[in-house]
């Protein structure tokens, strides 16, 4: 990766929206949330609530992780995000199997999910160990 990147204060990354983990998971949060529009609506306060909680939970924990200043902070923030994402793929995958999530959106969120991980194991690695 070179340099740090979406480090505070290093690369030109002045905010959280100039991280590239941010911006990809926002994008997928928009496409979790279109996805879940056409979910049962009994689902509505389960498996909906869950994906969109965690779907959400990935660039909100990058953005508080760089809001917070400091490198061990950041790292942990974004390894919760990396959880956050994986949560969400196991909801994907139990909405899968159920029938609820096929075709074109099953393979843009599973092709968006795996890019953002590599995303975020790239930022994890940048920021190094802070232990």
């Amino acid at each position: 990766m070179g340099t740090v990147r979406g480090e505070p204060g290093k690369s030109g990354v002045k905010s959280y929206r100039d991280l590239v983990a941010w911006q990809k998971g926002m994008d997928l949060a928009g496409l979790v949330y279109r996805a879940t529009t056409r979910f049962p609506s009994e689902e509505r306060f389960g498996l909906v609530a869950q994906m969109r909680r965690a779907a959400v939970s990935v660039p909100a924990n990058v953005a508080e992780g760089f809001g917070r200043g400091g490198r061990a902070d950041f790292r942990r923030f974004v390894l919760m995000a990396r959880g956050s994402l994986f949560e969400l793929q196991t909801h994907g995958e139990l909405a899968r199997r159920l029938g609820w999530l096929k075709g074109k959106t099953l393979t843009l969120l599973r092709q968006d999910s795996q890019e953002l991980d590599a995303i975020l194991r790239g930022l994890i690695r940048s920021l190094g160990k802070t232990e």
